[in-house]
């Protein structure tokens, strides 16, 4: 994206990737189906920014949802919008529209440099790169603008894996540390439960956290049991503020709703009819819809009174703890949180302690939920540092 701005407006443009090929995280997130972007309003969209809503507002307001579905249109991708508000380009795929994309910036004169990895700087500020053919060196004398767009932590496999922190940290710039974001979390399952149930789905159901300074989250959806916890769509949405309480207390409980379709009177009653010859597990699938592995965690996390008392057992059906120890592994993440400290950038996301270098992307210190959030503000952070770039080389130019 900052490439496009830059060769747009005239200039020389060159890219350099550490990876053989070009924006393979790109054709990672479009192997379930490339969800660009999302078509709620402006107000709410923002607002799955977080505590960086301010910051990534401002990228957006040049360029958004609609703006990103133009610029895909431009390139003859056509986009539509799911029936959950997601929009994805109409051939599910996200091949083509990197084709055309890359086909447009070669023919707009940028250049593609595969398999340079960037080391840093030598004495003089020229950029290092470790190559097939060995080091070299590009943009010492002279006036060259840069843009770091070096990926958070996460798949480290595609490129992103986070060497670049102590890079920026010994030239004096303010880094977080990467943390996992959009991931799983585990959970000390028994043995029985792994065994049986790793890899089968959790649907339909409420999770509410309330977090220890009393604010609540609630989600409806659904999630994975995993050999190691929980992951999913559900767990993802709900990934930040779980996260933060573990690294808080310790740990953080999940309060699981599996039978949202009725409210806690009528389940009681429901479950106080008499049993018969019927077993428990009987019982809870004809009065409760409870079966499979929903009435696996429901074993798993009541003691013997609550099962026998329906009051109780009704209580928990609706308000099921579920103990999250800790989250996955960074790189098993969809995506990171932390990176270059928004106090070190200015508002064009130029360093401030190093004139002429600009950040983009998941390396700066935001982070989003699944659902086209991500990619969007990734894309127009790009179109935000290219102007940064712009700008900055005029008035450079301006004062030689």
């Amino acid at each position: 994206m900052a490439a496009e701005v830059l060769s747009t407006a005239g200039l020389r443009v060159e890219v350099f990737d550490a990876m053989p090929s070009m924006g393979r995280k790109f054709l990672l997130a479009g192997r379930g189906g490339l969800n660009l972007t999302h078509a709620e309003a402006s107000e709410r969209f923002v607002s799955r920014y977080g505590g960086r809503q301010r910051e990534v507002a401002r990228w957006l307001e040049e360029f958004g949802p609609q703006q990103l579905r133009e610029w895909a249109g431009e390139l003859g991708i056509e986009t539509f919008v799911g029936s959950s508000g997601r929009v994805f380009p109409r051939e599910m795929k996200a091949a083509p529209l990197l084709r055309a994309w890359l086909h447009r910036l070669r023919a707009a004169g940028v250049t593609f440099h595969a398999r340079h990895r960037w080391l840093g700087w030598d004495a003089d500020r020229a950029l290092r790169f470790a190559t097939p053919a060995g080091e070299m060196k590009v943009g010492a004398g002279g006036t060259v603008g840069t843009v770091l767009a070096l990926g958070g932590g996460s798949w480290a496999r595609l490129g992103s894996d986070g060497a670049w922190l102590p890079l920026l940290a010994a030239r004096g710039v303010s880094v977080r540390p990467l943390r996992p974001a959009n991931c799983g979390f585990n959970v000390d399952w028994s043995e029985h439960l792994r065994r049986r149930f790793a890899g089968v789905p959790v649907k339909t159901i409420v999770a509410e956290f309330v977090a220890p300074d009393g604010s609540r989250v609630k989600r409806e959806g659904e999630f994975l049991i995993t050999t190691h916890g929980v992951e999913g769509s559900l767990i993802y949405a709900l990934s930040a503020p779980l996260r933060d309480c573990i690294e808080a207390t310790g740990s953080a409980t999940l309060l699981l709703d599996l039978a949202p379709g009725r409210d806690l009177r009528r389940l009681t009653n429901d479950l106080a009819h008499p049993r018969g010859r019927d077993s428990l597990s009987n019982h809870l699938r004809r009065r409760a819809g409870i079966d499979g592995v929903k009435a696996a965690l429901l074993h798993e996390f009541a003691e013997a009174a609550d099962l026998a008392t329906p009051a109780q057992l009704a209580a928990l059906i609706k308000s099921l703890p579920l103990r999250l120890v800790s989250p996955r592994p960074l790189d098993e993440a969809i995506s990171s949180a932390g990176g270059v400290d928004f106090a070190a950038l200015d508002e064009n996301l130029m360093l401030r302690e190093l004139p002429g270098i600009f950040c983009a992307g998941e390396m700066l210190d935001w982070e989003a939920p699944t659902g086209g959030y991500l990619l969007t503000a990734c894309l127009a952070s790009g179109r935000a540092a290219g102007r940064g770039v712009l700008d900055w080389l005029a008035t450079a130019n301006t004062e030689r």
